[in-house]
Order: C-alpha cells, then sequence, then structure tokens
C-alpha cells in the first residue's frame, strides 16, 4: 500500500486532513488548529505530506532554526545549535502504520535538510511512547538530552541525528 504513495510537500486543502490526523494522535504530538497549521507551514522547512489515492497517509512538518516558534523543545535546540532541522511532528495514519511511511518521510526530509548539519526532534518519555523512540533510534538519531514540558506534566528526550 505504501508503494503506491506520492510524498510532496502539503497544500491548503489538505489541512483538513492534516488537523484530524493531528488530533487523532494527542498526546503523541500537541494539539494544533489551523491557524497554528498555517504559522508553522508557511515558515516551515517542509511539510511533506505522504498521499495516497484517496487519503493521506501521514505528514512530516519540520522547522528551520530560524522560525519563530516557542516550543520549549525547539527551543533547547536552538540554544544548542547553530543551523538544524528541528521535526516539529510526524503522524501516520492509524491505517497505514508499519508500512514504511515514517521512515519515507523521513528519507524525504532528509533529501530537503541536506545542506543542513543536523536533523533534531523529541519523543515523549512522559506519557511514554517507546514505539517512537525505537523507530528514531533506527534512523540514526540519538539522545543528547531531556527536559521537562507543559509545566511538568510531559517528560521528552531530545534527539539529533547529524549528517
Amino acid at each position: 500500500m505504501s508503494d503506491e504513495l506520492l510524498f510532496e510537500e502539503a497544500r491548503t486543502p489538505d489541512y483538513p486532513q492534516l488537523l484530524a490526523m493531528n488530533k487523532a494522535a494527542v498526546p503523541a504530538v500537541n494539539s494544533i488548529d489551523s491557524a497554528e497549521l498555517s504559522h508553522l507551514h508557511q515558515q516551515s522547512l517542509a511539510l511533506i505530506v505522504a498521499r495516497g489515492s484517496n487519503d493521506l497517509a501521514g505528514f512530516l512538518l519540520a522547522l528551520p532554526e530560524t522560525a519563530d516558534y516557542q516550543s520549549a523543545n525547539f527551543l533547547y535546540f536552538k540554544s544548542n545549535y547553530p543551523q538544524f532541522a528541528y521535526v516539529d511532528r510526524i503522524v501516520v495514519n492509524s491505517n497505514y502504520r508499519r508500512l514504511g511511511v515514517g521512515a519515507r518521510l523521513y528519507a524525504k526530509l532528509f533529501e530537503i535538510a541536506a545542506g543542513k548539519v543536523r536533523v533534531t526532534c523529541e519523543v515523549n518519555l512522559q506519557p511514554a511512547n517507546p514505539g517512537s523512540m525505537v523507530f528514531h533510534e533506527n534512523l540514526g538519531f540519538e539522545k543528547v538530552g531531556e527536559q521537562d514540558t507543559h509545566g511538568g506534566a510531559k517528560r521528552v528526550a531530545l534527539l539529533s541525528r547529524a549528517f
């Protein structure tokens, strides 16, 4: 099924599906609304979608270090690295999981971010997301730190993959 997918930049008409997928993935990702998605897309390095014939299989949103973004995790990388691509979120539609969609979204990002020194992201430790940790480690990401967010309600592992 994932062989039939087209990996390309998202378009504004994709927003309703992106927001629905994002909502279904909370708390693995933070909730966002249409205005925030539009703002992030405008300043993104890439908002890549995996497009099937009738639906979206997944998406990945990556921001450059120059983005105007106040996420504690983004700010951690901004204070520690002069240049990076930050994966703010990656979501795969439940119908497409375990088919390589996430790895292919990252492969597309790695092509786009070839001029960057590293790609960064975070994975929830509390609430735990062990599948995401294994997935990112298999892609070559290494833990470079941990921090509490949301007033201590969440703890994340901060990951980096250098090129």
